[in-house]
């Protein structure tokens, strides 16, 4: 069945822990509005009950939303916590998940029946989590819940160098109560800043604005997601500034090495390799995901490696940093032109391979495997 307006949700029990700010009533509401399941849905033929001393993953809930028949989640522990079964059976199963039985009306089924642990958007295969809601589980249940908020396959910095941190920082927003599109807006301001000081030669300054720029970029998704504060227009928003900029900083920095004294001989090839690279490079995954039904960076393992250096944002940025601490901006920029080449190469090699591949039949990313 679907998920839409035949489904009313209602919450057994309370807790007066939070989870990032949240309490866990609203955590729950805003998780079910995902799946348009209201508790004011009064006459929905279908009910979800879930109990509010539990965290749920979004994986088991949209499983259990969209299940055929009635049925009831099952801890490893065979404790019924949650169900979803015809409005006439709502007064008898809660009474039973209240007990922690399941539902006579019920089949019980698993986390794993729910869910298979991957998750398509964040490019990623773990685990879905189901964990009680307790002081002692607190902090756990807060390290799972951002760590399922995190994209499993990007680039290194994102991957290796911004987790720790932006836990941290996320945190402080939650707590602050300051929005996704906030972070998102004060990231907006450090690309400009970033982009003048790159126009105007000031390549330490320029990267000094980067880089937090890239922090912040981390942190926003992070919170909305912790916090389930995901909009279309948030959406547009962060990933219209993520697509937008680099072109417009790799510009300003050939600009600047003019003021810097170090002009390119070839300024315009330079440029032109960089942003026409950059543009042909998001042809190319869009050519793979309407080719063969998925993300190019999560097909095979090599993939999913390659995306933590190809010529993005934040592996150029590494790059440009060792240039200007070296005090060669030029050679910097021409390096980033170079690997631009190189990657465009590689992801076309790529396509060419998937498609002698799907010879054999639909392809299948690793990480579903």
């Amino acid at each position: 069945m679907s998920a839409g307006s035949s489904l009313r949700a209602e919450f057994i029990g309370d807790s007066p822990l939070r989870i990032w700010s949240l309490s866990t009533r609203e955590r729950l509401s805003r998780q079910c509005r995902r799946l348009q399941a209201r508790p004011d849905a009064e006459h929905a033929p279908r009910v979800l009950l879930l109990r509010a001393d539990w965290v749920y993953d979004d994986a088991i809930l949209r499983g259990l939303a969209q299940a055929a028949g009635d049925v009831a989640l099952l801890t490893a522990d065979g404790l019924c916590i949650a169900a979803n079964v015809a409005s006439e059976h709502g007064d008898a199963a809660a009474a039973a998940i209240t007990a922690h039985q399941t539902p006579a009306m019920a089949k019980g089924l698993a986390p794993a029946q729910l869910a298979d642990g991957y998750n398509d958007v964040l490019r990623k295969r773990e685990p879905p989590f189901l964990m009680p809601l307790t002081a002692d589980n607190l902090p756990a249940i807060e390290r799972r819940v951002f760590g399922a908020s995190y994209k499993g396959v990007t680039d290194l910095v994102t991957l290796y160098a911004w987790p720790a941190p932006a836990r941290a920082v996320t945190r402080v927003c939650a707590q602050l109560g300051i929005t996704p599109n906030q972070v998102t807006s004060a990231s907006l301001v450090l690309v400009l800043v970033a982009m003048w000081m790159f126009w105007t030669g000031h390549y330490a300054w320029g990267l000094a604005a980067a880089w937090p720029m890239t922090f912040l970029d981390t942190v926003d998704g992070k919170l909305a997601r912790v916090t389930l504060q995901s909009s279309k227009w948030g959406n547009v928003f962060d990933h219209g500034i993520d697509l937008i900029h680099p072109p417009f900083w790799w510009w300003a920095w050939i600009v600047g090495l003019s003021a810097a004294g170090l002009p390119l001989t070839q300024a315009s090839l330079v440029l032109t390799v960089i942003v026409a690279g950059y543009v042909l490079q998001r042809i190319e995954e869009g050519i793979f995901i309407a080719g063969f039904g998925m993300d190019m960076h999560v097909w095979q393992r090599f993939d999913s490696r390659f995306r933590l250096i190809t010529a993005r944002r934040n592996p150029n940025l590494i790059i440009l940093t060792l240039a200007v601490l070296a005090g060669r901006p030029d050679l910097g920029i021409v390096a980033v032109a170079v690997w631009t080449a190189l990657c465009l190469l590689v992801h076309a090699l790529r396509i060419v391979q998937a498609a002698w591949a799907r010879r054999g039949g639909p392809l299948k990313s690793w990480l579903a495997a």
